[in-house]
């Protein structure tokens, strides 16, 4: 079947003369004169082929044609108006899908509050969240099936994909609450350098891996790993049953565990960086509208493009 090429000008002065039954009022509430309004119904009715009003003595009336193009003619226009808004939303990052990836301590700190905020902001908008570390998200960044990533100590360049940081923070000394130096308010790292260390395998996130590994070089040791584990989560469970001790970024103290215990780490120089990631070419309206909500939940800390 042919689509018709009907102006959506003449479809709507059609509507509102339909609606109107006058052509004077009809004009006006279109904002136009009279006789252009006339000219476009004529058109109109040039390609339908038939009247559409009668213009005899007497009101002005629907013709059968113009009785039969109306509902067409309103469904028309309101599909488009639908069609538009429709569009908007989802050029704006109103409606849409966001698929977000995030490091499992994030979801005991800055996930709840960023989800919260979005959720505020798009209620429309569909967000599918998956925990993952570091090195799967940035290989799921790549790979496109997630949008954004919430991670530790991204890698410091990447051709593909942008950074930001959300906030930074210190790291604690995670120990058994029995160990002798839970005794103490704040343990000095080469205090660990006879223990056994419970920590991530370095595949799941290189670059905070080799900070930890780094703090303990620096004091003068490298530290003996008894046993990895993937979250943690994990980590302070094994640490409880007395397997080791771990270095961990401040935030893991929201993991309450009865048999583990938190101290501040000294020196007290080294901060892991939380940061955001996401593809530098994605054409996802939702992006940008979550970066600002991940930006504008930042407070206190540092939020630039890497």
């Amino acid at each position: 079947m042919e689509r018709p090429e009907l102006p959506l000008q003449q479809l709507h002065a059609f509507v509102v003369v339909a609606e109107e039954l006058h052509f004077g009022r009809a004009a006006t509430r279109l904002g136009i004169a009279q006789p252009p309004l006339s000219q476009q119904i004529r058109r109109l009715e040039d390609k339908v082929g038939h009247p559409l009003f009668s213009r005899g003595p007497g009101p002005v009336a629907l013709t059968p044609a113009g009785r039969e193009l109306l509902p067409a003619a309103r469904h028309a226009l309101n599909g488009l108006a639908d069609g538009l808004a429709a569009a908007r939303d989802v050029g704006g990052g109103r409606i849409g899908r966001l698929r977000i990836g995030f490091a499992a301590s994030l979801a005991l700190t800055v996930l709840p509050g960023l989800l919260r905020t979005f959720r505020e902001r798009f209620p429309a908008a569909e967000l599918g969240i998956q925990e993952m570390t570091t090195t799967p998200q940035l290989a799921a960044l790549r790979e496109k099936t997630i949008d954004i990533g919430l991670l530790r100590e991204p890698p410091a360049d990447d051709v593909e994909l942008a950074f930001a940081t959300v906030l930074t923070e210190p790291f604690v000394a995670v120990l058994p609450s029995a160990h002798p130096l839970a005794a103490q308010r704040a343990v000095h790292i080469d205090q660990l350098a006879h223990c056994p260390f419970v920590l991530l395998p370095r595949a799941v996130g290189p670059s905070l891996y080799d900070q930890i590994t780094s703090m303990c070089v620096t004091a003068g040791f490298t530290p003996r790993v008894a046993q990895h584990a993937v979250e943690w989560q994990t980590v302070c469970a094994l640490v409880e049953t007395g397997l080791g001790v771990s270095v961990a970024p401040e935030s893991i103290r929201r993991i309450r565990l009865k048999g583990v215990a938190f101290r501040r780490l000294e020196p007290n120089t080294t901060r892991t960086r939380v940061a955001v990631a996401w593809r530098k070419n994605d054409s996802n309206p939702l992006v940008p509208h979550r970066l600002t909500a991940l930006g504008d939940r930042a407070t206190g800390a540092a939020w630039s493009t890497v």
